[in-house]
């Protein structure tokens, strides 16, 4: 019986905390994100899901939980990517470019030399936690998430991991929603360049995550199309490792493990649902980024509820601090090559919270500062971020696996 009620909640509590996100705007200002997180956080320190090891019921609820784990994050993304007009990455204005390409600059430069400062303090699997913090530096939660899953990251390492980001980077935006932007404005004090890309007026005014009108009768029937694609794409990436697995490119032949390798689906996946977001059919198909959020805060919950309090030792002290670094100094590089290239301090805010938070934190930040010029700036460098976080995450644990 607890079995079937902890997998209730990781299916059925995304819908309650969707519902609730929707109709209450304090829990607009907190995240669907963090909310998951902190379900699965009681769960786990509640002993809710905790089953004597070795049992029956252990080794049930691991796989069925393990299962869940592995097909929501492929699921989500072509979701989330479908909606993305990348054609409009191509309209942006010159300043735009530049605010991404110096804050990819500037989260990379922080991570590798951060793993270089810590990679001796304590830091477990410290090549793949700056795999996910370039991920989540690069667009957010999904591609932390996608990156956790791909590189068989520890739970309660992508916990902890997280549980920092969220304690260093949700005062930063704080900070910045309560009038910091006006500093940033003083740093760096250029004019804003005003786009005439336009944007559906449901964002400027229910933001990103709009989870209204999602059962419709007109809206549902094109989601679930969505939804099948999405399955599609994940037949593909499968049928693709075992391809790759049978002409020994990955996986080990004699133990006849790795036949679904993770980073070879999710690559795939992430590659078709681009190419597939030029489709205009596919693209206008409704509400399939909430959709793909419901999966991503199912596995939030689900590796959340796998945090182990006691494994916590004083490596997490190493892991917290790595994490603070990455953030200020990623935050003063950018800031440093935006005052060079003359970059306004609005955009440089946007471009920092695309990048950091994802686009659906970007129309909150635009409206308290009132600047609707940036606001289409911001959400096209955060949906670039969806598309090369992931790639820039895998290339980056690769490399520094060599040291």
């Amino acid at each position: 019986m607890r079995i079937i009620i902890a997998i209730s909640i990781y299916l059925l509590f995304p819908i309650i905390i969707v519902s609730a996100f929707h109709k209450w705007k304090i829990l607009q200002k907190i995240g669907t994100v963090i909310l998951a997180y902190a379900v699965g956080i009681i769960m786990s320190l509640t002993g809710f899901v905790t089953f004597e090891p070795g049992t029956a019921d252990a080794a049930t609820f691991e796989s069925i939980q393990k299962m869940i784990m592995n097909i929501s994050v492929p699921l989500a993304i072509p979701l989330m990517l479908f909606n993305c007009d990348f054609k409009m990455w191509t309209r942006a204005l010159p300043k735009t470019i530049l605010a991404l390409v110096g804050g990819i600059i500037a989260i990379a430069v922080a991570v590798i030399s951060g793993f270089f400062i810590f990679r001796n303090t304590g830091v477990n699997d410290i090549e793949n936690v700056s795999a996910m913090m370039t991920g989540i530096y690069t667009g957010g939660t999904m591609n932390f998430n996608a990156l956790g899953a791909a590189l068989g990251v520890d739970p309660t390492t992508i916990t902890l991991v997280l549980t920092f980001q969220m304690l260093i980077t949700f005062p930063l935006i704080m900070f910045i929603t309560g009038g910091g932007y006006k500093l940033f404005r003083k740093i760096l004090p250029f004019p804003d360049e005003s786009t005439t890309i336009t944007i559906n007026s449901n964002i400027e005014d229910h933001g990103i995550e709009n989870y209204g009108m999602m059962l419709n009768k007109k809206v549902f029937p094109k989601t679930m199309l969505g939804l099948l694609l999405s399955i599609g794409f994940l037949a593909i990436g499968a049928g693709l490792s075992m391809l790759l697995y049978n002409l020994g490119v990955v996986g080990d032949q004699e133990t006849g493990t790795g036949k679904l390798n993770e980073l070879v689906i999710i690559l795939t996946i992430t590659t078709l649902s681009i190419i597939a977001s030029f489709s205009k059919k596919i693209r206008e198909l409704p509400k399939t980024f909430e959709l793909g959020m419901i999966f991503i805060l199912i596995f939030s919950i689900a590796v959340a509820s796998q945090f182990n309090p006691y494994s916590i030792d004083m490596s997490a002290i190493s892991l917290g601090l790595f994490v603070l670094y990455i953030m200020l100094v990623s935050v003063i590089i950018h800031i440093i090559f935006c005052r060079f290239s003359k970059i306004s301090g609005d955009l440089y805010t946007v471009a920092q919270v695309g990048l950091f938070c994802s686009p659906p934190f970007i129309p909150p930040v635009v409206g308290a500062m009132g600047n609707k010029k940036v606001l289409i700036s911001g959400i096209v460098i955060g949906l670039i971020g969806y598309a090369i976080g992931t790639y820039m995450g895998v290339g980056i644990a690769y490399m520094l696996k060599l040291f």
